[in-house]
């Protein structure tokens, strides 16, 4: 199956909401649109890297200097490290994080998304665009 990453990123509509567009091993990558601040959290057993694929975005740390991320930028949150991102204007990520990582780590708000909501979208037999 081929995706193509503007058409995916063309499926999402709401901020901070990931959709996950492929599984490599234990591994889930996501596309997210960010706008805004989002909510303070970890995650206490995996590492979570954000790629910038347009845009930009701050990664805010309690312990540490921010992560300031513009396109093309790559960074790894540690895990048990707590960070909050935040994005002035639409910035589009791509996450690589295991299939099990909890979106907002242990806290939960209204946006918060199951990994299941994050791959409703994913059925077997899909009709999803090849690129052909």
């Amino acid at each position: 199956m081929i995706n193509n990453i503007d058409r995916e990123f063309a499926q999402i509509t709401d901020y901070w909401s990931p959709r996950v567009v492929a599984d490599v091993n234990d591994q889930s990558v996501k596309l997210a649109k960010l706008k805004g601040e989002f909510v303070w959290h970890d995650h206490e057993d995996e590492d979570e890297l954000f790629f910038v694929v347009k845009g930009s975005v701050t990664i805010q740390y309690r312990d540490r200097d921010d992560a300031v991320l513009g396109a093309g930028d790559m960074h790894v949150v540690p895990k048990g490290v707590e960070h909050n991102p935040i994005a002035k204007d639409e910035c589009w990520v791509m996450l690589f994080e295991p299939a099990e990582t909890k979106h907002t780590g242990d806290v939960v708000v209204e946006g918060t998304k199951s990994a299941a909501q994050q791959r409703a979208h994913l059925q077997p037999n899909s009709t999803r665009s090849t690129g052909a």
